[in-house]
This record gives C-alpha cells, structure tokens and sequence, in this order.
C-alpha cells in the first residue's frame, strides 16, 4: 500500500445553507451527494423511517442516531490516520469500539487488497452538479475504485444498501470527469458495532446504473430547488 500523489484535488469550505451540506469548490457553492440523497428520498423511505422513530420513541430514536453518528466519526478518523501513517503512532494501546471496529475494516478490507492511494478524506466535484469528500480512491485489488468505509448497529442485506451504491456511483462519476481517471468499482467496508465485518462490491455495468440513478437524482434536487 502505497501513496500516490497522481490528482490534485481541491482545496474546499463546507457550510450548512437551509439545513444542507453545501462545498465551495473553485467560486461555485454545490450541494453535497448525501444533500442530494436526502433531498430526493422516495415516500416510501421517509415513512419507514418515521415508523422506525414512532416505534422506539422520538427521544430513543435521537439517541441512537446520534451515537451512531459520533462513532462513525470516531471510526473515520482512525480509519484516516491509518491511511496517512500514522494511527500507530498516536494510537497505540487503545482499544475502544471504534478503533476495534477499524482494525475489523483495516485487516479484512485494506490489508494486501489497497494497492495505491491517491486520497483520502478527498473533495470530488461535478462540475455546476455536486460535490463531496470521498474516505478513499485509489487502486483496490489493481483496479481504481472508490472505497467507503461505514460502521452499522446491525448487519446490512445488499437491497438495503442503494443510499451506499448511489453515493459512490457519485464520487466514480465526478472523479472520471473531472480527473479523466478510469474508475470501475466500488467498495463498501462495513463494520457493525459488534465487530463483525462486511464487504460490498459493486462494479461494470451495475456501477453505470446507479450512476444514471444519481445523475437523475441531481435533476429532481435542482427541480425541486427551482419549485420552491
């Protein structure tokens, strides 16, 4: 596993506007993937969900959320020090979830499988469309790909995941356009809070799919921005 410096990826500000993640990438303001994703979600996930928080109560709900949140960021941020070479150094001897669930991704998902790295925590931009930062691009089993990294309470199906494809397809799409790279693939490196490791791959035609899936996303977001 080694770095390689191959893009120059932008220098970006992030800020909230009516609730939103937005980048300010070179002078334009873009609305992040996961804006885009929540903006555009079907009927059908926003009742699920508000099932989901009327059956284990508002309060509970929040919690659960939010501690998820907090060691999705725990885990990211060890997950990047060891990218950068440096999580031995300043994490030696800890042993919380976190950085369990991270050894979980690291010694089944990266070890000997991540080739080259070109970025990590990277700001990925289409132009006048959207932008975001991917946890990693480079070469993965010596094909470039996008690499996600996501912690879960529970273990997740394929059918579950499309929010997780779509995204991805995102970042593949805006890299190639704007990079002229040629990347194929995608991986999802999960880890639920129980220590147990999951691995998503999608590529070839199926990673086109759900990037016209998002492209048609991207339209009904600014269609909806026009609207209102």
């Amino acid at each position: 596993m080694q770095w390689n410096n191959k893009y120059i990826y932008p220098k970006s500000t992030r800020s909230i506007i009516d609730g939103s993640r937005h980048y300010s990438v070179n002078e334009e303001r873009l609305p992040s993937v996961t804006t885009i994703l929540k903006a555009t979600e079907s009927e059908e996930k926003k009742a699920s969900l508000q099932a989901w928080k009327q059956r284990v109560g508002q309060k509970q709900a929040a919690n659960i959320t939010r501690e998820a949140s907090s060691r999705g960021s725990s885990m990211h941020d060890y997950l990047e020090k060891f990218l950068l070479g440096k999580l031995n150094l300043d994490l030696l001897g800890d042993n919380t979830k976190e950085r369990m669930m991270a050894d979980q991704i690291i010694e089944n998902g990266l070890r000997d499988k991540l080739n080259e790295i070109w970025g990590c925590e990277s700001v990925i931009y289409y132009p006048n469309k959207y932008a975001g930062a991917t946890d990693c691009v480079g070469v993965y089993e010596n094909k470039e790909t996008i690499i996600d990294f996501k912690q879960s309470n529970k273990p997740k199906k394929d059918e579950w995941i499309e929010d997780y494809y779509l995204q991805c397809a995102a970042y593949a799409l805006a890299h190639n356009i704007v990079h002229g790279s040629n990347i194929t693939q995608a991986v999802i490196l999960l880890c639920t809070k129980d220590n147990m490791f999951q691995r998503f791959l999608i590529d070839g035609e199926r990673l086109k799919d759900y990037q016209n899936k998002f492209l048609k996303k991207v339209e009904q977001f600014y269609a909806q921005r026009r609207a209102n």
